[in-house]
């Protein structure tokens, strides 16, 4: 099913308390917005500054811990999930519930959620109690905020290509000419 027919099926879906969602970076492309500049705001005050001064750090090596092995990342998801989301102001109980529930798929690699998980995982995070209803409202409606819609075929693993992953994964540094070393959002 192309990208057309599969935004049209989740016009159709109604979601419930029970539906898992996602961050469908599909919905970036197809809306024409700037995944990664409005990743951006989501840094840190310390880490914005230092990417809006050297955007040349777009891709960094990193080194696994346990295997030694050089892999090339997006420095953008690294500091993200490395400090700013590990920061006890990245989601607080003052953080607009929409960008709460971004932030939370961000920290949790995209790893699909129902309204009633959302709701447990953002009161872990801020002590914060959303109903999952008002979950439910804000993020099942026609409109979608920040790309976060239901995950197609209802299941925890359904749909998870490219648009239900973590859109820049480690993966290995590749030889000269080998491609894209990271997927780009």
């Amino acid at each position: 099913m192309g990208a057309n027919g599969a935004a049209g099926l989740q016009r159709l879906i109604k979601p419930t308390l029970d539906t898992p969602f996602h961050i469908d970076y599909e919905w970036w492309k197809r809306e024409g917005q700037d995944f990664r500049a409005y990743l951006m705001s989501h840094l840190c005050p310390e880490h914005r500054e230092r990417f809006l001064a050297h955007p040349e750090e777009a891709e960094i090596d990193d080194v696994d811990p346990e295997t030694a092995e050089v892999r090339r990342i997006d420095g953008l998801w690294h500091a993200l999930l490395r400090h700013c989301s590990r920061r006890s102001d990245f989601i607080t109980s003052q953080t607009p519930l929409t960008d709460a529930i971004f932030r939370l798929f961000l920290v949790n690699g995209n790893r699909p959620l129902t309204p009633k998980e959302i709701a447990q995982a953002l009161q872990k995070h801020t002590g914060r109690w959303e109903d999952p209803r008002k979950i439910l409202q804000t993020i099942g409606g026609r409109v979608v905020h920040r790309g976060i819609r239901p995950v197609l075929g209802g299941g925890r693993h359904a749909g998870h290509g490219e648009t239900a992953r973590h859109p820049a994964p480690l993966s290995p540094r590749r030889d000269p000419g080998g491609g894209d070393p990271g997927g780009d959002p």
